[in-house]
């Protein structure tokens, strides 16, 4: 049993969505926590549930029944103020196509967050740099998104993700338009991240993933089961 502080619980959550007659279920009912310290897996084929499942983390749908607490508060009983000031406080994401900002350098990209903070540029400054050193890519700050590898943008998504000091890191498909070594320095680096007292839950439709990983889940078909990574067939 895991002994970490739990960040955020799904409890008995369900997402549906109506189309004319008819009711669509993409999150069956799920009771699940994030913790610090841990990098939980979300492994699912594509359009089974998720993406749904993180999107409830992240505050960027809400739960059609059930309940989200996010570092001890329940979602729904916050304003869309207070909702927003969690996304961009509590709340770190990146995302498969990295979504940097292509006419700003590395730096100003991972700047971006702590500006809508309206933080003082000194102290904008300091978090840049400790951002960028955690990730390995000071040395790149004043490139361009387009003159950066795959696996360089990653990173620096990752440190845009951090740099805000976020109790929860959200990963959507992180490595699927990655090569294979690109992909295993962004698990390392999202393990690490975890380890160092984050709660980190990445989707993904890779189960080799899971080496990686110390607790993981499978949606299928918008149903979430627990899986036992240490008997998941990691070739296949």
């Amino acid at each position: 049993m895991n002994s970490n502080k739990m960040i955020a619980r799904l409890e008995n959550a369900n997402k549906l969505y109506k189309t004319g007659d008819q009711t669509i279920t993409a999150l069956d009912k799920t009771t699940l926590e994030l913790n610090e310290g841990e990098l939980l897996l979300i492994i699912g084929p594509s359009g089974s549930g998720k993406t749904t499942l993180l999107s409830l983390f992240g505050c960027l749908i809400n739960p059609t029944e059930g309940k989200l607490f996010i570092d001890g508060q329940e979602i729904s009983l916050l304003s869309s103020e207070q909702m927003a000031k969690i996304r961009l406080d509590t709340i770190g994401f990146v995302f498969q196509q990295f979504n940097l900002l292509a006419p700003l350098t590395a730096e100003a990209n991972v700047a971006f967050p702590l500006k809508m903070q309206k933080m003082p540029s000194s102290e904008i400054t300091k978090k840049v740099n400790d951002a960028l050193e955690r990730v390995k890519m000071t040395h790149r700050r004043k490139n361009l998104p387009r003159t950066l590898s795959g696996g360089e943008q990653q990173r620096i998504a990752i440190a845009r993700a951090l740099v805000t000091n976020p109790k929860i890191v959200l990963c959507d498909e992180p490595t699927a338009s990655l090569d294979k070594e690109s992909m295993v320095t962004v698990m390392q680096e999202l393990r690490e991240l975890a380890h160092s007292g984050k709660a980190v839950a990445v989707v993904t439709h890779d189960p080799r993933l899971t080496k990686y990983a110390d607790r993981a889940v499978e949606v299928t078909n918008g149903i979430m089961k627990m899986l036992d990574i240490k008997n998941i067939d990691l070739e296949h």
